[in-house]
């Protein structure tokens, strides 16, 4: 995020100011399309920026060795089983920004994952999501 946030500000930031000032020098600003587009560029840009920089300024390090594994919290891996089909997941607990369902990862912030947060192997945990109330049981934590 870190290297991200220096390409923006280092090597975007400058690229967009040369395009606005080339489109200035073309003439009138108010029926120039070329300048309105790198208008709006810069602050998709500057909102970009801003975002970054608010997540690094709120984020933690967190060491894995540090992690309790004796019950499902943030960068625990967590195998469930749903009680009404008999269906086996497993998921991995991530902060928001980094949650990608196709690669097992939910945000902390998800119903799924609120509902297990804390629960021990074994536990089970009735859960409301949007189809209804499911209920599942913890069957393994790791990292």
């Amino acid at each position: 995020m870190n290297d991200e946030l220096h390409h923006l500000k280092t090597v975007e930031r400058p690229s967009i100011s040369a395009q606005i000032a080339e489109a200035r020098d073309k003439g009138d600003l108010s029926e120039n399309a070329e300048y309105d587009a790198a208008k709006e560029a810069q602050g998709l840009l500057e909102l970009k920026i801003s975002k970054l920089e608010d997540i690094l300024a709120t984020t933690r390090v967190l060491d894995e060795k540090n992690i309790d594994t004796s019950k499902v919290s943030i960068l625990t891996t967590v195998k469930i089983k749903n009680l009404a089909n008999n269906a086996t997941m497993k998921y991995q607990i991530v902060a928001e920004n980094e949650a990608d369902m196709k690669a097992g990862k939910i945000s902390v912030t998800s119903p799924i994952a609120k509902g297990l947060l804390g629960k021990k192997k074994g536990e089970k945990a009735d859960i409301t999501v949007p189809a209804g109330k499911i209920q599942f049981e913890v069957l393994e934590i790791s990292l």
